[in-house]
C-alpha cells in the first residue's frame, strides 16, 4: 500500500483507477463496506484501488474550535485500510486553497486531472466542494458527463442505527470501547510518549507507563483492559484513564500497567488498545485497599487476556 501526501507527480500507473473519498476517520464497518465495492470496482477496470482522504479533517482548518477529536492518526488510519485491501492512501493536506474549490472544481482538477479516475463509490450523505456545494446527485451528473462510474453504497447499520464515526466518538467519550470495537474493524487505539510521573505504581509492584501527547480522542475515565504496543509486540495491560484521587490529584493521566514487563521505556512512542471497560475512578483510604483493587483489576484483565483470539 502507498501513502501519499500530495498529488504532485502522482505515478501515472496509479492513475485511471477506483476511487473514493472521505475522511474515513476510526476506519469502521460502513467504511469497511465502501472499501470492499471500491475493490470490486477497482479489478474492472483495470486499476488502483485509491482512497482520497484529508489531512487534518477539514472542520480544523474552517473551524478549529468545533472540530472533533479524531479518532485515528494518519498512518494508522492507512495502516487499517491497507488491512482492507486499498492499493494506495492519499492523504491531501487540507489547506483553505482546496477547501475553496467548488464541487466542479474539485472534480475536474482532483478526481479528473489528478486521478484519472474510471470509477468512484461513495455513500449517500457524500458532500463535496466549497460549503459542501455538491451531493451525490450533483455527484453523479458529473460521473455521468465524464464517463466515470458511479455506485452510492447503502449505509452499513447495528441495531437499527447507522455506524458512524460520530457515533463511534460517542462511545468512547462515555467509556463504551467494547461497544466501539463492534463497531470498528478493530479495538479503539490510542498513541503516545512515555514520561515520568510520581512513580507511585512502581512503589507498590504496579509500574505505569505514563502516555502524554496523545492526539486522539482519550476514552472517559475509568479502568480499563487493553494491550500495549510496544516496537510492534503486544502486551497485555491494565490502563487506567483520568486522575489520581487517592492521591488528591485532580489532573487527567493515561497510565499502563503492562503484564511481565520490566524495560525502562520512557521517551518512546507506545500504542494502546482499550478491550473492555472495567471500572470507574474510585478514591481509597488506604494503600492496602488501593493494591487489593489493583490485583483484582490486573485479575480481570488477564481473564480478559486468557480468552481473547489470538
Amino acid at each position: 500500500m502507498k501513502l501519499i501526501r500530495n498529488l504532485e507527480n502522482f505515478p501515472a500507473a496509479l492513475r485511471g483507477g477506483a476511487i473514493t473519498i472521505g475522511n474515513f476517520d476510526g476506519v469502521h464497518r460502513g467504511h469497511a463496506t465502501i472499501i470492499n465495492r471500491l475493490k470490486h470496482h477497482a479489478n474492472s477496470v483495470d486499476g488502483a484501488a485509491i482512497v482520497f482522504t484529508f489531512d487534518p479533517h477539514p472542520v480544523r482548518v474552517l473551524r478549529p474550535d468545533e472540530a472533533p477529536a479524531p479518532l485515528t492518526w494518519t498512518d494508522r488510519k492507512a495502516d487499517l485500510l491497507s488491512e482492507l485491501g486499498v492499493d494506495v492512501v492519499v492523504a491531501y493536506p487540507t489547506d483553505r486553497k482546496l477547501l475553496s474549490l467548488t464541487h466542479g472544481e474539485f472534480f475536474e482538477q482532483i478526481v479528473q486531472k489528478q486521478l484519472g479516475a474510471k470509477a468512484m463509490i461513495e455513500g449517500p450523505n457524500f458532500f463535496f466542494g466549497k460549503n459542501r456545494g455538491g451531493d451525490v446527485d450533483v455527484l453523479r451528473t458529473l460521473c455521468i458527463e465524464s464517463d466515470v462510474n458511479l455506485e452510492i453504497v447503502t449505509p452499513v447499520q447495528d441495531d437499527a442505527k447507522l455506524i458512524s464515526s460520530s457515533r463511534i466518538r460517542a462511545a468512547i467519550a462515555s467509556g463504551d470501547v467494547g461497544p466501539a470495537a463492534q463497531m470498528l474493524t478493530h479495538p479503539y487505539r490510542i498513541r503516545g510518549m512515555v514520561t515520568h510521573g510520581a512513580a507511585r505504581g512502581s512503589k507498590i509492584g504496579f509500574p505505569t507507563a505514563n502516555l502524554d501527547a496523545i492526539d486522539t480522542l482519550i476514552p472517559a475515565a475509568g479502568v480499563y483492559a487493553g494491550r500495549t504496543y510496544i516496537d510492534g509486540r503486544s502486551h497485555w495491560s491494565a490502563i487506567h484513564v483520568g486522575p489520581n484521587p487517592t492521591f488528591g490529584e485532580n489532573v487527567l493521566k493515561v497510565e499502563s500497567h503492562i503484564f511481565d514487563f520490566d524495560r525502562t521505556l520512557y521517551g518512546n512512542v507506545v500504542e494502546v488498545d482499550f478491550i473492555s471497560r472495567l471500572r470507574d475512578i474510585l478514591r481509597f483510604e488506604s494503600k492496602g485497599q488501593l493494591i487489593e483493587q489493583l490485583t483484582s483489576d490486573v485479575g480481570a484483565a488477564r481473564k480478559i487476556a486468557s480468552t481473547w483470539p489470538a
